[in-house]
């Protein structure tokens, strides 16, 4: 067995100190959503005093979050098709057609990835306020699909390059056009990119607050992101409803990315060592 693979109780110690520093925050949390506020002063790091479900309750049906997270489902499955569509499409195009200019628009992406987002906001606010797309969850994916897009071309095109072009020229034989070349015979090939585009993207979109709460602010279409703004009361915060609405928010993406982890790390392994 290869030294640097090898099993030795250094690696185990390494290993279990890295789950704690991820795992702890997290059963804090679950721990502090059993809490009212006066045992959450007294004790905020331990154990609860018992299993009480009432700031689950409260911060359901005051932070309305059955229409948030269905709101939600809306934005990512929205979100992951068009940044998967997109994305496959440009990459396709960069990797395999001679485009003229090719690596200027790959700089041109690699700058468009460094800049905040911040910057954006307000000339894309009267954008939108002149197409009337305020207020409108189909505005909110345009936004979301524009900001994954640009990462995903990146890493999608390094999956493309690999595939042999020997494939395009025999399709072409055949008499197919770009267009099912790329859908039919290029993109399928690229599936463990697309998974860790739409994994990527659709979390994104599951967590992202900033652009939902300026673009939106009909409380009927906003997300499950924007219900930890609701536990307030005047100047006070009530922090057992903020735990308990924070771990309803978690489990959908801890459960999906459990599910998906092998996929996710396989996508960005095979990614990062073609083209």
């Amino acid at each position: 067995m290869n030294k640097g693979l090898r099993r030795t109780p250094i690696s185990y110690t390494v290993l279990i100190l890295l789950a704690l520093f991820a795992g702890l925050p997290l059963l804090v949390l679950v721990f502090n959503s059993f809490k009212s506020n006066l045992e959450l002063g007294n004790n905020p790091l331990g154990l609860p005093s018992g299993l009480d479900f009432t700031n689950y309750v409260e911060a359901w049906t005051q932070g309305s979050i059955g229409r948030g997270m269905w709101n939600s489902v809306i934005l990512v499955g929205g979100t992951v098709i068009g940044t998967c569509v997109t994305a496959g499409m440009c990459a396709y195009a960069m990797a395999r057609l001679d485009l003229p200019f090719k690596r200027g628009f790959e700089n041109y992406l690699f700058v468009v990835i460094s800049l905040p987002v911040q910057m954006f906001i307000v000339p894309l606010f009267f954008l939108w306020s002149n197409l009337s797309l305020i207020d409108s969850l189909f505005g909110l994916i345009i936004i979301y699909v524009a900001l994954n897009t640009p990462f995903s071309v990146l890493l999608l095109r390094t999956f493309l390059v690999g595939i042999p072009k020997e494939l395009d020229e025999a399709a072409r034989i055949d008499g197919a056009n770009e267009m099912q070349i790329a859908w039919r015979i290029i993109l399928p090939l690229a599936r463990p990119g697309l998974l860790t585009v739409g994994l990527v993207s659709g979390l994104g979109a599951y967590s992202e607050l900033l652009f939902a709460v300026i673009f939106v602010t009909d409380p009927d279409k906003l997300p499950m992101a924007t219900a930890l703004l609701n536990y307030s009361q005047g100047h006070t915060q009530l922090f057992g409803l903020v735990n308990a609405a924070a771990v309803i928010m978690t489990v959908p993406a801890v459960v999906l990315f459990l599910f998906m982890q092998r996929k996710f790390i396989a996508g960005l392994a095979s990614g990062g060592v073609k083209g």
